[in-house]
């Protein structure tokens, strides 16, 4: 436990070191656009929250928030394709690649991405590049791969022995997910979902784990980006109405309701259609909100400090105490929030598709005539 306090304490720290260095370098920003914004000190705050909550073409350096680790840029610009490194435009610089020129947008509504300058005017282009989320998606995959093929390597060479350590904690988790919630909701159909079940559950795991760390390979706010939450989300939608049986489609379409309440307006079929939709609603804004929430309260606790600077030496000090312990706090609630949710998305989608696999046997038990009661001579 001593451990595993000291450790979130550095992470606070660096977080805090990190977050001084971008309030320097917003600041600075600030300043050469516009001197009134600079003393405004919710301009700061925004940016800087935006800064660190966005995506970004480099990968932050810590405690040293001026270098960035480059990054791939892959666009396709009004002459084709354009392959070069995030170094060239992180600062602000026009790139001239060939008979184009790219920089990145420092207002408007492309804010913060690559744009091409065409006769004087900003064109945003067709953008493939490799960006710090797309960079921590891939880092989440690579690990996630790790250490499940270590633990199907350690059963083939030891069939008949537990594991221990990750590769130990790796199989609980696995027994935990698939007894608990994909065996015992969808009974025999499980061994058919549970690879992209488990898939879902230890990739959002380990990219809400990876989001809370603050140097590389952390700090990327994947799973507080909406655009991931709502693929993830569609990615149960498909394969809940893929492989949904008839039965699923027959309530859909034709519940067993009374005959005035689909027929001549069909009234509960649009409310059936319209529910379809609403469930990878629900898993995109529920993951969403809850990763985005908890790394925003870190990072307003750790803006205290710099608010109250302004007030003296004391209050700042004081502030500082405070604005660690509880971050420190909020780090040990989200390490909880990110099993969570990671455990909420997967049990959410293991009952989508379960309910998508009713049977005609089990349409007649739930919605069929009342039983007649059985006669015995006695």
């Amino acid at each position: 436990m001593k451990k595993l306090l000291l450790i979130l304490v550095l992470i606070v720290t660096g977080a805090v070191c990190s977050f001084a260095q971008a309030t320097d370098a917003t600041t600075d920003a600030s300043v050469s656009e516009s001197a009134d914004k600079a003393e405004d000190p919710g301009y700061w705050i925004k940016e800087t929250l935006f800064e660190h909550l966005g995506d970004a073409y480099g990968w932050e350096v810590p405690f040293n928030h001026h270098k960035r680790i480059p990054l791939p840029i892959i666009v396709w610009g009004s002459d084709g394709l354009h392959i070069f490194s995030s170094s060239r435009v992180t600062h602000g610089e026009e790139y001239v690649d060939g008979k184009a020129t790219f920089k990145i947008a420092t207002e408007g509504d492309d804010k913060g991405k690559l744009v091409e300058i065409v006769d004087g005017k900003e064109i945003k282009p067709w953008d493939i590049s490799i960006t710090k989320n797309v960079c921590a998606i891939f880092i989440a995959c690579i690990v996630v791969l790790i250490l499940v093929l270590q633990l199907a390597r350690w059963h083939k060479k030891n069939p008949f022995k537990a594991p221990r350590k990750m590769t130990g904690a790796i199989e609980a988790l696995v027994e935990f997910i698939y007894v608990g919630v994909i065996k015992s909701t969808l009974k025999e159909k499980a061994p058919k979902f549970a690879p992209y079940l488990l898939t879902v559950f230890f990739f959002i795991f380990f990219m809400n784990l990876l989001g809370l760390i603050v140097v590389f390979p952390g700090g990327a706010n994947v799973t507080g980006n909406i655009a991931v939450t709502l693929v993830l989300a569609l990615m149960t939608f498909v394969m809940t109405n893929f492989f949904g049986t008839k039965v699923y489609w027959k309530e859909i379409f034709w519940p067993d309701v009374p005959l005035w309440l689909k027929f001549p307006l069909p009234i509960m079929q649009v409310i059936e259609v319209f529910g379809i939709f609403t469930k990878p609603a629900a898993l995109t804004v529920r993951l969403f909100a809850n990763m985005m929430g908890g790394h925003m309260i870190v990072l307003i606790l750790t803006m205290l400090i710099f608010i109250f600077a302004a007030m003296g030496v004391a209050v700042a000090s004081g502030t500082a105490v405070v604005s660690v312990l509880f971050s420190v706090f909020m780090l040990l609630i989200d390490v909880l929030v990110s099993f969570i949710q990671a455990y909420v998305f997967t049990m959410l989608s293991t009952i989508f598709i379960s309910l998508a696999q009713a049977k005609h046997e089990e349409h007649e038990e739930h919605h069929g005539p009342e039983a007649q009661p059985t006669v015995t001579n006695k």
